[in-house]
């Protein structure tokens, strides 16, 4: 699978997608959505970035089209996006017995 990469566009979006080196962007593009709940903590949803005119993660972003790159991508957002993006869920160990969560 191409790199993951998650990004900031000239718009203000913050979006994940795989890197297309041959058309220079970011291709299977879904946009990253931080949704505050009444406690003061956060979730973040993975959505098309079409929606809601599509339903499936798809489509290109030029980088020049993007102002910003995040470096440093925490594995579970990347986990969550493979599993958005091919409908395979991908098994995390956890952090003091090794034990698969599923």
């Amino acid at each position: 699978m191409a790199e993951i990469r998650l990004a900031k566009t000239v718009t203000g979006d913050i979006v994940i997608g795989a890197d297309d080196k041959e058309k220079n962007g970011i291709k299977d593009v879904a946009a990253v959505q931080i949704v505050p709940s009444a406690s003061g903590s956060i979730s973040i949803a993975l959505l098309p970035f079409g929606f809601p005119f599509e339903d499936e993660i798809g489509g290109f972003l030029p980088n020049d089209r993007l102002i910003y790159e995040i470096s440093k991508i925490p594995e579970e957002l990347k986990n969550k996006y493979t599993e958005a993006k091919s409908n395979i869920r991908i098994a995390q160990t956890g952090a003091a017995d090794g034990k698969i969560i599923l």
